[in-house]
């Protein structure tokens, strides 16, 4: 393993422990692909936030004008 791999293997092990409550085992045992699938949707989804009078004119057109 090289020092390079061994220190983001780490920090990622430390984030999953953080985050996620997994265990130094659970990390370990988990594909790439299973932490990316959780990292990914902890993540704020994309596009612009809805401000309030947006809601309130989406509400009003839901009710029938």
């Amino acid at each position: 393993m090289s020092a390079r791999f061994g220190a983001a293997a780490a920090k990622l092990c430390g984030h999953a422990a953080l985050l996620l409550g997994w265990s130094p085992d659970t990390f370990w045992s988990a594909t790439p692909e299973e932490l990316a699938t959780i990292l990914t949707s902890l993540r704020a989804p994309e596009g612009e936030a809805v401000d309030r009078r947006t809601i309130d004119r989406l509400m009003e057109a839901d009710r029938g004008g």
